[in-house]
């Protein structure tokens, strides 16, 4: 049964109006709680892998750095290719409506395996083949819902409001690192002091808060219906093969920015462990005796050190995130603009160049962890700063360019394609962490060396997007509108007039 079955239960069109659809608030609310259940989940995964897996007799028994970033980075990629599954059922028989409301189940399903890693009801198996099972559901369901989610945002808009899609992007966006935010803080505390069951628990009830966020706006939402057989005929088309084509090498040149992005979640915290994380430290005796007492309320009495577990440390990420979508929204970009037109592409280019900073920053780190220092983790606030610098311009760019760039009835496969770019860059920084890994134990890229690899790949990987971009030629389609819009896109793109 197709959503067209439903459609005279729901509005099938975006409203010809010039204001914020309805809709967007139950979208945001709903990506806020389970991007919560997602990051709080992955913060934890490489130091439970580390040091919190045992065999069926009791006995820990952990993976190593390396066997812990191999497994993040195939988690990560089967995350961002399985949305091909979910926009295939979404465009072509449930809707994307449907499909968010049933993988989200599984996706819970998932959480609630994880879940169980520390009760006796896994002591038959060793506990990382739980994991694996409650990682195979999480990456079938966070997978499958991922571009129907962000191409159900672009579907509330219709041609007199398309110009608030970026807009809502950033909101969309906002709303992923607030989660984050409070996941990645929240998270590892739960793992330190209540143990596994709870640290993979409570992001669990966060997604069934999800999803029942998600079903309570199915009202207001636009439900554009699935495309049914066209579907096949629409993607194999000339329109739908060339925007495909177009694409291709730019989903190709940001794989290599994910796979740096998402070693904050494994290589990064590895390093912070060695470092000195401490995030506050004061003395307040000889203070005054009410500051000296407020201090002592919230901290004790006797000097006061705060300091991060390495987990929380991901938690500068979002934070940079949310205080720099509208710095780049309001001042940064317009700043540019007075000096180049500001366009997707030149955004894009930017953003990779930028992040090749971010490595190089930690490979100093490492280069003085590897001199017997401990450095300050404010090596790593900075090498955040950068790393979400270049994440402005690259992610929440790519997610708007993708969905305009796509023919209508595949727009979800089209979003599905721009996470492929994810799911490639987290297979190559598998693969590089298995190459690199010799049969003693040892490795051929120590130290320094491994985060100056990936810079020079970045940097490489830039100078040819930069090259590719002059040639870009694509049409822009928006629900609503009858016909793609052609020059629009090559005017914005600065590449015609």
């Amino acid at each position: 049964m197709s959503e067209n079955s439903n459609a005279s239960a729901y509005r099938t069109t975006p409203d010809n109006t010039s204001g914020m659809p309805r809709g967007i608030p139950y979208i945001v609310g709903n990506e806020a709680a389970e991007r919560f259940s997602f990051y709080g989940m992955k913060a934890i995964l490489t130091v439970f892998m580390t040091k919190h897996l045992f065999d069926v007799s009791g006995q820990l028994d952990p993976l190593t750095g390396e066997g812990a970033k191999q497994v993040l980075g195939w988690f990560v990629a089967a995350v961002y290719a399985t949305p091909f599954l979910g926009a295939i059922i979404a465009d072509r028989y449930l809707g994307k409506y449907r499909t968010i409301l049933y993988l989200s189940i599984v996706y819970c399903l998932g959480h609630f395996v994880l879940a169980l890693m520390d009760t006796p009801l896994t002591t038959a198996v060793h506990s990382k083949w739980v994991m694996f099972v409650g990682l195979g559901l999480i990456s079938l369901g966070a997978g499958g819902i991922k571009p129907c989610v962000t191409s159900h945002v672009g579907d509330q808009f219709g041609a007199a409001s398309q110009g608030l899609i970026p807009r809502a992007m950033s909101w969309f966006y906002f709303s992923i690192n607030l989660g984050s935010t409070i996941s990645t803080l929240l998270t590892p505390l739960l793992l330190i002091h209540y143990g596994p069951g709870w640290a993979f628990g409570v992001p669990g009830i966060l997604m069934g808060l999800a999803t029942l966020l998600f079903w309570m706006g199915r009202n207001t939402f636009v439900h554009i219906p699935a495309a049914g057989p066209r579907f096949w005929t629409e993607t194999f088309s000339a329109d739908g093969l060339r925007a495909v084509a177009n694409l291709t090498p730019l989903l190709l040149f940001v794989a290599m920015f994910w796979s740096l992005f998402d070693q904050t979640a494994s290589a990064w915290v590895l390093q912070a462990e060695q470092m000195d994380r401490t995030l506050l430290a004061f003395d307040p005796t000889g203070w005054s005796s009410g500051a000296q007492s407020f201090a002592e309320t919230l901290f004790g009495p006797g000097p006061v050190q705060v300091t991060a577990s390495a987990s929380q440390l991901q938690a500068f990420n979002p934070v940079f995130v949310m205080m720099m979508i509208p710095l780049f929204s309001y001042l940064i970009y317009p700043a540019i603009g007075r000096l180049v037109t500001v366009t997707p592409l030149r955004k894009i280019g930017l953003g990779l160049f930028i992040c090749a900073g971010s490595f190089a920053i930690a490979g100093l780190a490492e280069a003085r962890i590897q001199a017997g220092q401990t450095p300050s983790i404010g090596w790593q606030v900075a090498a955040y700063a950068v790393l979400t610098s270049a994440e402005i311009m690259v992610s929440i760019t790519m997610l708007e360019f993708f969905y305009t760039q796509s023919p209508r009835a595949m727009k979800s496969f089209v979003m599905a394609f721009c996470m492929l770019s994810v799911s490639i860059g987290n297979v190559f920084t598998a693969v590089v962490n298995g190459f690199i890994t010799r049969d003693d134990g040892s490795v051929m890229l120590p130290g320094a060396s491994y985060y100056w690899f990936f810079t020079a790949a970045m940097l490489a990987t830039a100078v040819l997007y930069v090259g590719w971009s002059q040639f870009y030629r694509g049409q822009t389609y928006i629900q609503g509108e009858e016909e793609p819009t052609t020059e629009a896109v090559a005017t914005a793109e600065g590449v015609s007039e």
